[in-house]
């Protein structure tokens, strides 16, 4: 495949899907791993794209106006979240009381945690099942369920959310940003965030390579509020203003 037919095939890929990833795309073009990394760079710097660690996402990708529904975003950086969310169970320690935020990427962390003495608190409905399942002690909030991102949010969620004061908190973001700092498409859901990190001692805030230099309409947290867990960071500026720990580098 010529270059020229390659850089057209990796911008439709685009249109249809805000983000993907180096693997996907050797996958689907049949080409080598240093071949797409070369046309993602080139592409990047001709303003097509934005080059992010291990793929890229579509210019206006950088916007996220909605929340996808859990399905999609499952299959999202998948590999990723599963190094991200081994390494933030490891934080957990006996006797922790511990929010987890509803999210794909906060998910990701329940089949790894092992310190059974721990107490979960969740918005997240199927988290709720899983850390059970997985032998755990867990609370789920009331109030009204959100569909796409199975979250529990609203006025009852926010009153069970003051009851609380918790050790540790795990929370997911649709965008980190230097101005706008952690951020979600939706006003119900980022109340609730923005509640559950006011009642942490310790906030973690989960987030892959493609949520970096994005922006949701609604801002629940600067970035100062908590440590964010990803693989690898590109955007070293950030490290000035929040604690950023690098899975990929320890």
């Amino acid at each position: 495949m010529l270059m020229e037919e390659r850089f057209a095939a990796i911008l439709k890929i685009l249109v249809e899907k805000p983000a993907v990833t180096v693997a996907e795309l050797t996958g689907l073009l049949d080409t080598s791993e240093s071949t797409i990394r070369r046309d993602l760079a080139a592409l990047h710097n001709m303003g097509k794209l934005h080059k992010v660690h291990g793929g890229a996402t579509a210019i206006d990708a950088d916007y996220a106006a909605k929340d996808d529904d859990v399905a999609s975003r499952q299959e999202l950086h998948a590999d990723e979240k599963k190094r991200i969310g081994r390494f933030a169970a490891s934080l957990i320690e006996k006797d922790d009381f511990v929010y987890i935020d509803a999210g794909t990427t906060t998910e990701a962390m329940l089949a790894f945690i092992t310190e059974k003495r721990a107490v979960f608190v969740t918005n997240g409905t199927v988290h709720a099942k899983k850390l059970v399942q997985h032998g755990c002690r867990a609370f789920v909030l009331g109030g009204e369920i959100k569909l796409a991102t199975e979250a529990v949010v609203g006025t009852e969620a926010l009153e069970s959310l003051r009851k609380y004061n918790f050790t540790k908190g795990f929370f997911g973001t649709n965008g980190v940003h230097l101005e706008m700092g952690y951020s979600t498409p939706d006003v119900p859901e980022a109340l609730v965030k923005q509640e559950a990190m006011r009642k942490c001692r310790a906030c973690f805030v989960l987030a892959d390579a493609a949520k970096f230099g994005r922006i949701a309409p609604v801002t629940f947290g600067q970035l100062a509020d908590a440590t964010v867990i990803t693989t690898r960071l590109e955007e070293q500026e950030l490290q000035g203003y929040t604690n950023v720990w690098e899975v990929d580098r320890t």
